[in-house]
């Protein structure tokens, strides 16, 4: 599922975000969400997240397992 509808998103969540840095390469990285950055119902590039880590990106992908 996409992270484009913030209705989707809620804290606690597992997801997949892609931080700016890798907004090139759309490398994923995956966490726990803790913040919705994001105060619009939608967002066409995916809602911005704070996950547990304190890193920042938009939600790419919801209910994610890290694949090795």
């Amino acid at each position: 599922m996409h992270g484009r509808n913030r209705n989707d998103i809620y804290p606690g969540l597992e997801v997949a975000i892609i931080l700016k840095k890798d907004q090139r390469t759309g490398k994923r990285t995956y966490g726990i969400v803790q913040d919705i950055l994001t105060s619009a119902p939608f967002h066409s590039r995916g809602i911005k997240v704070r996950l547990e880590d304190g890193q920042v990106g938009r939600v790419a992908e919801i209910n994610v397992t890290e694949e090795d």
